[in-house]
C-alpha cells in the first residue's frame, strides 16, 4: 500500500460521511417545516422556535452537501473532476442515481438560502419555492439508494425510510387544514397598521430572529 492511499480512503469516508448527514439534516428539516405547516406545534412560543432550528438545519444541510460532493475530488478510486461532480449524469458511477443527488443538491441551494428572501420575493412565491424542500428530500432518497455504497446496510435504510410515515402524516394533516383564507372571525388589520408592525419588527430584532418571527407568524 502506498502512502497516498490512506488519504484516499479518508476522503471517501468524509464524502460517505457528509452525504449521511446531510440526508438526515434535511430530513428533520423538511418534517419541522411539514410540522408547522400543519399545526402540529401549537404550545406557546414553540413554532417561533422551531422555526428558527428548521432554518439552521436546512443551511447547516447545504454546508454537508457541499463538503460531500466536493471531498469526491480526492477520492482516489472514483477520481471526478469538477465536470463529473457538477453536471447531472456526467460521472460514469451509477449516472443516473448520482445526477439525481446533483439535482437535489442545486435544488437545496436554491431553498435553503430563500428564507433570508422571504420579504423580497413575498408571501405566497416564497411558500412556491419553499415546496421544492420536500423534492430535494425525495431525490436525496433515491441517490442515497441507488448510488450510495452502504445502501445494503440496514442503518442507512432506516434512516432513508423511518421519515416516509411523519411525512405522510403531516402532510395528510396540512391537506385536511382550513386555508388561512377560509379562516372566520379573524378581525382585518389595515394595510398601513400592517407595514408600521413590519418596520417594528425588522428594527428590534436581529435578522435571525426575524425569519424566525416570519415563519412562525405565517402558514407555509
Amino acid at each position: 500500500m502506498n502512502r497516498a492511499a490512506p488519504l484516499h480512503y479518508l476522503w471517501w469516508l468524509v464524502s460517505r460521511a457528509s452525504g449521511v448527514v446531510a440526508l438526515v439534516l434535511i430530513s428533520l428539516s423538511v418534517l419541522l417545516g411539514l410540522a408547522m405547516a400543519a399545526g402540529a406545534l401549537r404550545r406557546k412560543g414553540l413554532k417561533r422556535n422551531i422555526a428558527r432550528v428548521h432554518e439552521h438545519l436546512a443551511v447547516t444541510a447545504l454546508i454537508a452537501v457541499g463538503v460531500h460532493g466536493l471531498s469526491l475530488l480526492g477520492d482516489g478510486w472514483l477520481r471526478p473532476g469538477l465536470r463529473e461532480i457538477a453536471v447531472p449524469f456526467a460521472i460514469s458511477y451509477r449516472p443516473l442515481f448520482t445526477g439525481l443527488g446533483i439535482i437535489a443538491g442545486y435544488l437545496a441551494v436554491l431553498v435553503g438560502p430563500s428564507f433570508y428572501l422571504r420579504r423580497r420575493l413575498g408571501s405566497a412565491r416564497w411558500r412556491k419555492l419553499h415546496r421544492l424542500s420536500l423534492l430535494v428530500w425525495f431525490l436525496a432518497a433515491i441517490h442515497t439508494v441507488g448510488a450510495g455504497s452502504d445502501a445494503t446496510r440496514p442503518w442507512l435504510r432506516a434512516i432513508v425510510v423511518s421519515p416516509i410515515v411523519p411525512m405522510v402524516y403531516l402532510l395528510v394533516l396540512r391537506a385536511l387544514r382550513p386555508s388561512r383564507a377560509g379562516t372566520h372571525g379573524r378581525r382585518a388589520v389595515p394595510k398601513s397598521a400592517q407595514g408600521q408592525g413590519m418596520a417594528h419588527r425588522e428594527a428590534t430584532a436581529t435578522p435571525g430572529v426575524f425569519v424566525g418571527r416570519q415563519l412562525a407568524d405565517e402558514t407555509y
